[in-house]
Parts: structure tokens; C-alpha cells; sequence
């Protein structure tokens, strides 16, 4: 039984060992092949002809209850609503790229989580999407938010990992700096 036993730890001090570069470098991977077109996508649609420009979809998918009462016309955004628009079509492009490149990775992932909620409350209280229920047997909208949230919170807790811009970033910094 012992010799079990220590095979067992010896394997897994070994895993825990390599934890750092895989399970960072793995989330990075998933938001990747998960996220990353989806929110490029859906900034993609936000615009129309230069990211100054909102587009009705925009409009809509940001302001349903507003775009519906003017009929989705972009001419009615107000400033604020455009400012709105202009900054989370912006999110949608520059934070998803940083966390692809592993720059400044933590505070992406920190933006994208709070990008995810209030995505989240609009789609609830805007579009009127049910949020549904966590440990039931169906796939609700908050099972797939809290699934994106952990991802991305590994990301904050754990960094990039070693195959990142902030590991080459730390590598050239630390020894500047000693």
C-alpha cells in the first residue's frame, strides 16, 4: 500500500509542479477557441463602416428598449449611449486580444468578467432572455456565464502562464530591476 501511495504523490507533485505553465496556458487556450471570435464577431456587427459609426445593431443590442421606441435610427443615440456603444465595441476588439497575446492578461480578463455581467443583466433585463437556474439538468444562461466567469478568473488568480508577452515582459523587467 505504501508503494502505492508514494507512486501516487510522486506523480502528482509532478502535476502540481507543471500547473503554472499548463492550467494558465490551457485557459488562455479555451477563452481562445471558445470567446475569442464570438466577442470579435459581435463587435464586428456594432459597426457600421469605422467603430465611430454604431450601427443599428448596436443600438439594439445594447439599447433594445430605447432602439425599439425610435425605431432602431442611430440618429436618436444620445451621447452617452454612444460613448456606451464606442466603448464596449472597443472591449469587445482590445480585450480579447490582450488576453490571446498574454498582455496585461489579468486585467483583461478583469475587464471581459465585468464585461460578461452587465452583457448579462442587459440580456435579462433588456431582452428579456431568462437567466435560469444553477445545478439543474438544462443548459440556462447563467450556467454559461458562470462557465465563462471561471475560465476568465483563473486567468485573474493565475496570470497568462509562461507562454505569454507578461512572462517575456517579467523575464526582461525582473533582471532590469535587481
Amino acid at each position: 500500500m505504501h508503494a502505492v501511495v508514494s507512486t501516487y504523490t510522486s506523480i502528482f507533485d509532478r502535476v502540481d509542479r507543471m500547473s503554472d505553465f499548463i492550467v494558465p496556458t490551457l485557459a488562455r487556450l479555451v477563452f481562445v477557441a471558445v470567446l475569442l471570435f464570438y466577442y470579435w464577431n459581435s463587435a464586428g456587427l456594432k459597426i457600421d463602416g469605422s467603430i465611430f459609426s454604431p450601427s443599428a445593431g448596436a443600438f439594439g443590442q445594447i439599447f433594445p428598449k430605447a432602439a425599439e421606441e425610435v425605431l432602431y435610427d442611430v440618429s436618436q443615440l444620445n451621447i452617452l449611449q454612444r460613448l456606451v456603444i464606442f466603448a464596449g465595441t472597443l472591449a469587445e476588439y482590445v480585450l480579447p486580444a490582450l488576453i490571446l497575446l498574454g498582455l496585461l492578461t489579468r486585467l483583461a480578463a478583469l475587464g471581459t468578467l465585468g464585461f460578461i455581467w452587465v452583457q448579462t443583466l442587459v440580456d435579462v433585463t433588456g431582452h428579456g432572455v431568462k437567466l435560469g437556474s444553477l445545478f439543474n439538468n438544462s443548459i440556462d444562461l447563467i450556467d454559461q456565464r458562470v462557465m465563462w466567469s471561471f475560465l476568465l478568473l483563473v486567468l485573474v488568480f493565475k496570470g497568462a502562464g509562461a507562454l505569454s508577452l507578461d512572462a517575456m515582459l517579467r523575464r526582461v523587467i525582473a533582471p532590469a530591476t535587481a
